[in-house]
Order: C-alpha cells, then structure tokens, then sequence
C-alpha cells in the first residue's frame, strides 16, 4: 500500500458508517472509474404509480449514488471488462448450445469456426511454429523457425536488411514490426482497417447466395414467408447466423474470428430458429466460407491520393474448423471463451493505446517518419483529411462534416475519427439477430435479479432522476477499500459455487 494511501484507510475505516458505505459502494465495487450521479431517488408501486418513498442523493454517503462505468475494455476497467466477458461468453455459448430463451436443438445445427485474416502489406517479424509438440498450447514451450531466413542477405530497395535468422520469443517487442518501415504500405492497411466491415458483410451474402445455389441445385425448394408489410415472398430455405470478434494484431491490421451456424426457414414463424434441411451439410457450409474468402474483394471509392481506390480482400490464410469434432481442440466452451476474451481488447497488442484523437491532440502520436504505429495514425488522420474535389457543379468539399465543413461526408472521413483504433471503427463483437441472446437481456436480468433479491423492495420500482457529477473514487483509500470488498465477494461466490457442484457431483454419485 502506498504510504498516501494509508492514512485515507484508516481515516475512511474509522468513520461510524463505514459498513454502510461498504454496502452503498457494492454495485460500483471493483471498478477502477465509477460514475458518480446526484439527484432524487423514487419507490414507486407499480400498480397504483404512486411515490411510496423519496430520497436525495445528499442523504447518502458521500452524497452521490455509484455506478459502475461499464467499460469493455480490460485496459480500462479489469472488473466491468470481467463482468463484460461473462456476458460475452453466455452470448456465443447461447448460439451454440440454447439456453436463456434459445432452444437446446440449435447444438445440432451444422457450425463452423471460420478465421479470416488480413493481407500481407509488408514483411514483418513474426513467430511461425511449424510443428508443435506440446501438449498445452496455452503453455507452449516449442521452438520457433527462423523469422524471415535467406540463402542470401539481401537488402530491400531502401537498404535494409530483407533477412531476420532470429527465433523471436512471444514477449520479443520486435514481432509485428516491418522489416523496412518504407517498404511498408500503411496506406493500404488502415483503408483495409476501415473498410474490413464491408468485406465481412459482402462475404457473408456470398456465402449465404452460394447456399441458395446449392439448395436450386438439389431441388430444394424455396420457402414462402410473409412479410411485415403482409406480402408473401419466397425465400432461400437456409440461412447463416453468425457471432464474430474482431482481434487486432501486432502489426496493426484486424482480422475476425466468426463463428458460423447453419438455420433453416420456419414458413409460418420467421423468427423460429429451425433445423436447415437434410441435403445440406456442414461440408457444404465449409466450401461456401472458403469459396466466399477466395473470390470477395471491396474496391474502395476513388480518393485524391489514389484515384482507382485499394482493394480490399482477405489474405491467404482462411482457417476454417468445425466444432466438437477435429482433435478436440475446438469445442463450443473454448471457442465461446477465446470470443469472450478478445471481445474485451482492443489495439493493446500493437502497443498503442490512446483516447480518441482531436486536432488538439494528434501531434502527440502520427509521424510520417517516426516508427510503425505512429506512421499508421499518420496515414489515417492524412487520408481522412478534407479535401477539395473538382466536380460537374464546381469545386467542393469533400470532408468531415464534424471539422465544419459544408459538403458531403468522405467515405474515407472515419479514418480520422478511428484513428486511435488504427482506422477500424467496428464493434469488436457483433452477432446476427438470430443468433443468440442480447447483452440487453442479459443486464435486465442482471438487474431484476439485484432488484428482487431483498424482498423488502420487491414489490416496488425504483425511480431515479440524476444527473452525472464526476467519475473515480473520491481518494485512492477508497477505491482500495472498495476494491478490496468486491473482490471477497467474488471469491466466496466462486467458492459457494463451487461447493455447490461438489455437492451436487456428491449426490449424483451416491445416487
């Protein structure tokens, strides 16, 4: 404990009402930024509407109320970034297995664990094993191969070295970077970046065209759906929901791992998540993703630095694995837990972490001739300036509407709002509709349960009107305190529980 930190303890312990305020901090409890919010609290019957109680937040310790910031990001908060994992977790799990209003017989839909990854823009250090022996690959001892070995040492056109004959351990701080910081293309990688969310929505309707081929093919026939609007339409009999994370590599580039399922058509639900029908296969699901990989591209608008656009498709290495069936690798509680655990990260695998940039705050981070990750900031806040196009009406802005700017929005102008984000400005977890539960679900059932745990409240709705007044701790002793407090609780939870199963293995046995 810090020495400026004690006396803050001993001061906040010795006050009369310290358990109350142990007590008043327990939803907030754990959270590095708590936000704290002043103004009425309400009970309200729910039948009547009528104001059983009222209470001001001056008549609470420390005369604010505490809510936990919610951030998703471990960086930032460790505890709302735990909270948001678990929940993460129950929705991928959910898609795969039912459960909390899904139904069980989605486990046997036909599911694939698709990995689509970015192109190369350059060489850079990486660690390759060719052949691992280990039998714990979160645990992996393996010898690396060589990072980039030659028969010759040659040089790129800029002078340096185009070899690396080092086995890079997976700490070493030079993986990801390029060999040659000029020969890389940072241009081509944050447009990839920012236009990564079309490419995975362009491939998901090949995927799903390519299905609705096949079932032509077969003889399936289509299925006849009516609409909201009341208009019967035919639809294709399959379709494909999928959960997907997006992790950012070191070198700066995302990729997305998606998980794939295969649904049928309910003709007189739509909303029914029904089995597909028998003469289409997993095998069939795989070949459309890595025919889909293979054939989709996204040629960007045409941009004052590049008048035909770039490209964007995915790179060469498309994994594609089915679940609960290979070695045993892949099975729906670990690949719900490796979704679950990127769904919290964002850029700190480059190294770069940083708030939204401004004009303000931008020259702390790009260089055109600085290292990698400031020549990618760089290359997003240039290619999503303002710029001035000739058109058939005259000269016009073409820019950023938030920099006051009259004109049309750039289709390149999120490059410089994501540019702390290296140009992606997606979710790092998205869903389809019918894929799963909602995290919206998951936290009204989080808090009907909180609510209706003391029976005192039960019959009652809490109303509140407040405002925000600041967010942290009011000193480092209570977030210690508090802290410290939550952390107990979710160990004697994880132990109940698991004195729970125990017992309940225990009956089951003598059973």
């Amino acid at each position: 404990m810090p020495a400026a930190t004690r006396p803050q303890v001993l001061h906040r312990a010795a006050m009369p009402d310290f358990f109350g305020w142990l007590e008043h901090t327990r939803t907030a409890g754990g959270c590095a930024r708590p936000i704290r919010l002043t103004g009425t609290l309400a009970a309200v019957d729910p039948d009547s509407g009528r104001i059983l109680r009222q209470q001001h937040t001056d008549e609470l310790p420390d005369r604010t109320l505490y809510k936990a910031c919610g951030n998703r990001r471990e960086s930032e908060c460790r505890d709302c970034a735990w909270v948001y994992a678990g929940d993460a977790y129950q929705v991928v799990r959910c898609g795969l297995t039912g459960g909390k209003g899904v139904p069980a017989s989605i486990g046997r839909h036909p599911v694939v664990f698709a990995t689509f990854t970015a192109p190369s823009f350059g060489a850079v250090h990486h660690r390759h094993i060719p052949r691992h022996t280990c039998g714990n690959r979160q645990r992996c001892d393996c010898s690396p191969a060589p990072c980039h070995a030659r028969r010759t040492a040659a040089r790129c056109q800029h002078g340096q070295p185009a070899v690396c004959f080092a086995r890079h351990d997976a700490d070493d701080p030079q993986l990801g970077q390029p060999l040659c910081l000029d020969c890389y293309d940072h241009d081509h990688q944050v447009v990839w970046n920012g236009f990564a969310g079309e490419l995975w929505r362009r491939t998901k309707q090949a995927i799903e065209r390519r299905l609705a081929a096949l079932c032509r093919r077969r003889g399936i026939p289509h299925v006849q759906v009516v609409s909201d609007s009341g208009k019967i339409r035919r639809v294709p009999p399959v379709r494909v929901s999928h959960g997907k994370v997006a992790e950012m590599q070191r070198r700066g580039a995302v990729h997305f791992h998606a998980l794939l399922r295969l649904d049928g058509v309910d003709p007189d639900d739509r909303t029914a998540l029904v089995p597909p029908p028998a003469g289409i296969t997993v095998d069939d699901l795989e070949a459309a993703v890595h025919a889909a990989a293979r054939q989709i591209s996204v040629t960007t608008p045409p941009h004052p630095d590049r008048s035909q656009g770039w490209e964007v498709a995915w790179g060469e290495q498309v994994d594609v694995r089915r679940i609960g069936i290979s070695d045993g690798d892949v099975t729906d509680g670990k690949v719900a837990a490796y979704l679950a655990k990127y769904a919290t990260k964002s850029t700190e695998a480059t190294g770069h972490r940083s708030t939204r940039l401004t004009s303000a705050t931008v020259d702390d981070y790009p260089d055109p001739e600085g290292g990698h990750l400031a020549r990618l900031i760089d290359a997003c806040w240039h290619l999503g300036r303002p710029t001035l196009t000739e058109t058939t009406s005259g000269a016009e802005w073409i820019g950023c509407r938030q920099d006051g700017l009259d004109g049309k929005p750039s289709p390149y102008a999120g490059l410089r709002r994501w540019a702390h984000m290296l140009g992606f400005g997606g979710h790092f977890l998205t869903k389809a509709r019918r894929y799963s539960v909602t995290f919206g679900l998951l936290r009204d059932t989080r808090a009907t349960f909180r609510r209706t745990e003391d029976d005192d409240t039960s019959d009652t709705i809490t109303i509140g009107s407040l405002t925000y007044a600041r967010a942290g701790w009011l000193t480092d002793g209570d977030a210690l305190l508090a802290n410290t407090a939550a952390a107990q609780r979710r160990e004697s939870r994880r132990v109940g529980r698991e004195e729970l199963a125990h017992e309940a293995w225990l009956t089951g046995a003598a059973a």
